[in-house]
């Protein structure tokens, strides 16, 4: 994103990304609340097509596969280019520097590639568990993650994270990403699945151990300069020791 940064610009996203759009763009609105989720069924309003002609230009991941939306941009002359959301089966590529390719096509780009979120310094003193992923296959058993948490709770205070639909008693839940982002900083230790806010924790620099199971690693592990990966085809292979193995490795780094 900081690759397509103009003198003025605007980040529409999913609701629960528009805090954190914010702290990158000059003004960031949840697509819902403009109408353009309806373009393909209406026609864009008078008040959104003022607006989306107010534009130099349109960078879109998010008509990449609506044919319908695309064709009814394309009618309106407005200056729309659309990239593709994910990259594709077989991609050999880290999905950062696929998208910063996408970035390049536009614009000169020396960005290394590392997402990075800006929060205040915290130094929390515990450990995160998100247990959670989108796919069944990409989460590593409940009873594993319990039993590393008893071996956390020797040495510090465990927090769980999940999402709002996610079972979990008991557990810490942000419909603010940026806000969510924020308290992963204040982590020792961040343990998680391939999900969203394990990628949020690299991403503010906190120490990450992520799991991955069927997903390559090399495309979508999270990029940081303390993060270690555990993986195997099934991720239920991936044994306790293992992951507090490479807990360990990180707690003993000296945190800067």
């Amino acid at each position: 994103m900081e690759c397509l940064r103009a003198a003025y610009t605007e980040v529409w996203s999913a609701p629960q990304n528009v805090p954190l759009a914010a702290t990158f763009a000059d003004r960031a609105r949840s697509i819902a609340a403009t109408g353009l989720d309806l373009v393909e069924a209406t026609g864009p309003s008078g008040p959104l097509l003022e607006i989306l002609r107010s534009f130099d230009s349109i960078v879109s991941w998010y008509g990449a596969n609506r044919p319908q939306f695309r064709e009814a941009v394309a009618v309106l002359s407005l200056p729309f280019r659309f990239f593709t959301a994910l990259p594709p089966l077989g991609c050999k590529i880290h999905a950062a520097d696929y998208y910063l390719d996408q970035a390049r096509s536009l614009a000169p780009c020396a960005h290394d590639g590392i997402p990075r979120i800006a929060c205040p310094p915290a130094d929390g003193g515990f450990a995160v568990i998100h247990p959670f992923a989108a796919s069944p296959k990409k989460r590593w058993p409940l009873a594993c993650f319990r039993e590393l948490a008893r071996r956390l709770e020797r040495h510090m205070p465990v927090a769980w994270c999940a999402g709002p639909e996610d079972e979990l008693p008991g557990a810490r839940r942000f419909e603010d990403l940026y806000e969510l982002a924020c308290w992963l900083t204040a982590a020792r230790i961040y343990i998680g699945n391939d999900s969203g806010p394990t990628h949020l924790a690299a991403a503010v620099g906190s120490p990450v151990v992520a799991l991955f199971g069927p997903s390559d690693p090399a495309v979508w592990a999270p990029r940081g300069p303390r993060v270690s990966i555990a993986s195997a085809p099934a991720i239920g292979a991936v044994s306790v020791e293992q992951v507090a193995g490479l807990a360990r490795q990180l707690l003993e780094q000296p945190r800067p």
